[in-house]
Order: C-alpha cells, then sequence, then structure tokens
C-alpha cells in the first residue's frame, strides 16, 4: 500500500480510550499515529497509513481535519479571574474548553451550557470556545432535560415563520374535497391509544360483510394534505425526522396545531386519512385489499387499558378506575364485538407471523407516574397486553401491504423499513452463553435461527438468567434502518415491509404517503430526488431520538431514588 495515498475516515474512541480511524477503504483496525491529538470523537479526517502492524492492524498519520461531527457541547462552566473552563458532559471529550472573559457571556460559576468550539491552536492544550446558551442550575429538572435534549442535537421550539406557516394552513374539511375519497364516516370507527396520547395518528374500522367476513379499515392521518411537499413545514419536518417521547414531555414533529389538533384522529370529528381497507375472514385470510385517500369521523376512543376491560370481561363495562372519562360507563354492544372479533383476528395475523419467522422480543419497559412538579412518584412497569398487540398486528398488516404493493408495481426507489440479519460472530457467541444455561441455538440457517431463537425466549421466561439472555439475544441483532434498497425485515420475518402508520411522529411515513399516492393516482411513479439520504438522516435521527429517550429515563429513576436513601433495591449489573 502507498504510505503517501490520501484516505478518508471517521475518528472513533475504542473502548480502550483511544483514537482509531473507520475507512470505507480498509477493512482493518486503523490506530492514530499521534501522542498529542487536537480532534474530537466524530470527526471526519483525512489520513495515511504509515506503518503496517501485525494482526491486520495499521499505523496512520493525520494530514487534516475535513469536517468536525460538532461544534458545541454541553457542560459545566468553571469561572476563575480572568477566563473560565468548559467541563463537558461528553465522556468522549479528553479535554475542557478554554473560554475568555469576553466569552462567558452571563454565565454564571457552576452553571450548565452550550459551549461552541471556535479554534484550537497548534501549541495549545486545549480548544479555544465560547458560551451560546445558557441551559441553568446542575440538578433543576428544566436545566437537566434541556441537556439531555440539546446533547443530543434535537431541535426544541420551532421557528416563529415555522409556527405562523401551521397556524395559516387550510384546515377546513370541505365536501368538495371528500367526493374525491372513499367515504368511511358512516360506518364503526375508534381509535386504541395510550391514556396521555394526543397524537392519534391510527383509527380502526369495522364492519360485518358477509358469514365470517369483515371489513377492516386501517386508516391512518393523512398529515401529507397539509404538508406540502419541499414547503417551510416539509423541510421542518424532515429536519426533525421523528417526534421525540421523553419521560415528561413530547418533542413533536410537527407543530402542536397539526400533530394534536388538525391531523389528530380524535372522536366526533371528520378527518382526512390515507387508508388500507380489508376484507379478511375469521381464519386471518386476506380476500380483498383497497388503498387511498378516505374520509372518517371516529365514533370514540379508547385507551389501551379500556380495550383491555373489553376483551378480558367480554363485556361492555368499564371501570370508574381505567375509564377516561374518570366514571364507570357502558360501551354499545356492537363496539364490544368489534374489540372482540378484532382481537381473534389479530391473535391469529401474530400466530401465523411466528410461525413465518418473526421473533417475539418482549422486553419490559417502565415510565413514571410524575407529581404536578414533574417530579417521579411511582415506577410504572409498561406490560403490553392483548389490547397492545391488536394494534400492533393490524399496523404491521397495513405496512406490510403498502410494501408488497411498492414491489408488486416496481415501483423504485421506495422508501423501505429494513432489518438485516443478525452478524454471525454475535450469535455464535449468545450460542455459547446460553449453551452455560443448558439451552441450545440453531443457528445453521436464518430460519433455524429465528425458531430456536422464539424456543429460547419462551423458554428463559420467567427464569434468574432471563434479563442476561434478552439483553443478549436484542444485542445480536441488527439495526433496523430506513432504506431505498430492500432486504426485508429479518425480525418481523416479511420479505417487504415498511412505515406507513404514524405519519404525525415519523417523517418516513410522509414519504410513503407520497409514494404510494403517486402509484395509485399516476400509474408511474416519478424519480423521487435524495430518497436514499433522506432514509439516512431519518435513521440517524431516529438513533438520536432513542439515545435521548433512554437518558430521561434514566434521568428519572436516579430522581426517584434520590430521597430514597434508606431504601434497598433490586437491581441487575
Amino acid at each position: 500500500m502507498n504510505k503517501k495515498k490520501l484516505l478518508k475516515g471517521k475518528l472513533e474512541i475504542n473502548t480502550k480510550g483511544k483514537f482509531i480511524i473507520v475507512s470505507k477503504n480498509i477493512n482493518h483496525t486503523i490506530i492514530v499515529n499521534e501522542s498529542s491529538l487536537k480532534y474530537f470523537d466524530g470527526d471526519e479526517v483525512e489520513f495515511f497509513i504509515s506503518k503496517r502492524k501485525r494482526k491486520g492492524k495499521y499505523l496512520a498519520t493525520i494530514e487534516k481535519l475535513l469536517n468536525r461531527e460538532k461544534n458545541s457541547y454541553v457542560g459545566n462552566i468553571q469561572i476563575n479571574e480572568n477566563f473560565a473552563f468548559a467541563i463537558l458532559d461528553e465522556k468522549k471529550i479528553h479535554v475542557d474548553v478554554f473560554i475568555p472573559r469576553e466569552n462567558i457571556k452571563k454565565a454564571q460559576d457552576g452553571d450548565k451550557v452550550i459551549v461552541e468550539i471556535l479554534n484550537w491552536r497548534k501549541n495549545d492544550l486545549s480548544p479555544i470556545g465560547r458560551v451560546i446558551e445558557i441551559l441553568g442550575k446542575p440538578g433543576d429538572h428544566e436545566t437537566e432535560i434541556k441537556t439531555i435534549i440539546k446533547q443530543n442535537e434535537l431541535p426544541l421550539k420551532f421557528p416563529n415563520h415555522v409556527e405562523e406557516y401551521a397556524k395559516n394552513i387550510n384546515k377546513k374539511i370541505s365536501s368538495k374535497e371528500i367526493e374525491k375519497r372513499r367515504d368511511v364516516r358512516e360506518i364503526l370507527t375508534f381509535t386504541i391509544d395510550p391514556e396521555d396520547a394526543k397524537d392519534f395518528d391510527d383509527a380502526i374500522s369495522f364492519r360485518k360483510t358477509g358469514k365470517n367476513i369483515y371489513e377492516i379499515g386501517i386508516h391512518i392521518a393523512d398529515v401529507g394534505h397539509y404538508v406540502e411537499k419541499n414547503s417551510i413545514l416539509d423541510k421542518e419536518a424532515l429536519n426533525r425526522a421523528t417526534s421525540i417521547y421523553l419521560v415528561d414531555r413530547v418533542v413533536p414533529m410537527l407543530p402542536e396545531i397539526l400533530s394534536n389538533n388538525v391531523c389528530s384522529l380524535r372522536p366526533q370529528e371528520e378527518k382526512y386519512t390515507f387508508s388500507a381497507i380489508f376484507n379478511i375472514n375469521n381464519k386471518g385470510e386476506i380476500l380483498e385489499e383497497w388503498f387511498g385517500k378516505s374520509a372518517i369521523k371516529s365514533n370514540r376512543r379508547f385507551s389501551y387499558a379500556e380495550a383491555q376491560e373489553i376483551i378480558e370481561t367480554r363485556k361492555g363495562k368499564i371501570r370508574k378506575e381505567i375509564a377516561l372519562k374518570k366514571k364507570e360507563y357502558k360501551v354499545k354492544e356492537e363496539m364490544v364485538k368489534a374489540i372482540l372479533i378484532l382481537n381473534e383476528i389479530a391473535t391469529t395475523l401474530r400466530k401465523e407471523r411466528k410461525r413465518q419467522g418473526s421473533i417475539n422480543f418482549n422486553k419490559k419497559e417502565i415510565t413514571f407516574k410524575l407529581d404536578e412538579k414533574k417530579n417521579p412518584i411511582e415506577v410504572i412497569f409498561k406490560e403490553s397486553k392483548e389490547a397492545n398487540k391488536l394494534i400492533e398486528e393490524f399496523m404491521l398488516l397495513a405496512n406490510k401491504k403498502v410494501a408488497e404493493l411498492f414491489k408488486k408495481l416496481k415501483k423504485e426507489p421506495s422508501v423501505y423499513r429494513i432489518h438485516d440479519a443478525p452478524d454471525k460472530e454475535k450469535l455464535k457467541a449468545l450460542k455459547t452463553i446460553v449453551k452455560e444455561f443448558g439451552y441450545s441455538l440453531d443457528i445453521s440457517s436464518r430460519e433455524g435461527t429465528s425458531r430456536t431463537l422464539n424456543k429460547l425466549l419462551v423458554e428463559v421466561k420467567g427464569t434468574k438468567e432471563q434479563n442476561l439472555i434478552e439483553t443478549l439475544a436484542i444485542r445480536s441483532m441488527s439495526k433496523a434502518e430506513y432504506s431505498t434498497q430492500n432486504i426485508g425485515h429479518y425480525g418481523l420475518g416479511f420479505k417487504d415491509y415498511t412505515h406507513f402508520t404514524s405519519p404525525i411522529r415519523r417523517y418516513p411515513d410522509i414519504l410513503v404517503h407520497r409514494l404510494l399516492n403517486e402509484c395509485l393516482n399516476k400509474g408511474k411513479q416519478k424519480k423521487q430526488k435524495g430518497l436514499s439520504s433522506k432514509c439516512k438522516h431519518c435513521s440517524e435521527r431516529e438513533t438520536s431520538a432513542i439515545k435521548a429517550e433512554r437518558e430521561s429515563t434514566k434521568y428519572m429513576q436516579i430522581k426517584y431514588m434520590q430521597d430514597k436513601k434508606e431504601i434497598k433495591f433490586k437491581g441487575i449489573i
């Protein structure tokens, strides 16, 4: 290899705290051959190989910095007489930031701040920066939540011009527009969502059309009707790419006037929707399918707890303790029957999905009950029951069928939700570990892996090793992402899959709605520019959102335990 050949790569800090370079050109470990580095984790650099070591490792010398992944960081400021230092929260940053007196602004000693890196001179031990935002005092609730949001480079408030644009959108439901759509306003329709939800993406309609045959409509908010392509609102939604659900708040992808009002499928309100409507028999067989724009009017909103009560009791009496209305009430018989039949069909669909190789990960999640000051007063384990699985199953069906339609009509490029097969080495490691506990895993084939993995997840339920094995199994999986290249979804066992059902909170779903609309109305799809880069951006934003959500949960766990020093808690290392 020519030592002076310049290559491009990205700096990463490995588990030993050392800088390595990740490059598309070299598949081996590249160690940075410098004792003092003026770079940060994630920086893009130009380098050349200076030496080849044993075991396929290389030593590299950095020629120059091409691009900093980040220019601003969160940290605590320590102020001296004529200058200050910012001690950054980011554990992978190996230096503090020097801040001259004139760049401190109004920050006070100990404040949590955001600092911008201005430069890093050749002989300086620390980069020079300036305070660009004061977040508040460490330990204060708002400060800590803002820190999580800012550390993950998530947007907080919408710009004024975006809010103004959203306010001026025509929100009226017109009879002229309804005439262009399939009118299902008279068909029994309802939503099932978490108790505290406000952004209702999806509704289900139900009616019997023959002996053991039912028309089931999966109606999704027609966000694309209001968010026009390349508009100010569309660009902002793409930038955000997803809504973020922190413990105490939602950072929405769309302004609240749309996410919680105009687009939200609220009860007793006429709404524009994009629908997937199926004729299905009681065996879960799809006899007929239809996709297109529609108009609905939801009859009722159910919480998951209310729908679960109907499934468990097979009656319409909703107890005061779980009722959204905070008082006991009776659900109409036709709705009770609809929910029970939908649950039976969903159960059948789920069994078939598992038979086809879908892996059943069912990790416990936690949420918190908060007081008026947003302090956690109770930790609650979220359990996925039949009502949750009912909605999940019909959303999976709609997503799968839209992707199959793209494939059938040969409409490429399209947007897919893909999930690659697990890494072989990780599977081998998992097989070795579970063998120590007396379990077996067949990793000789794709089908064998999914089948025995499902069997393993059932066998470990209720055992001491359950959490360990479930965690290791999840870590052995590849990460799901968005792509224009359809490789299927390994975890679900689907050859074709996309995201169609949550356009209020996921930008890829808006893209899918536009693609589907073109398929249905124009026959031949126009080439969509930049789909691949949009998929990459949405995948990256999703990763940041998940990280922020986990950090907010961890913060609340610590906050919950702070005043309980005398109480013993059980934990798993």
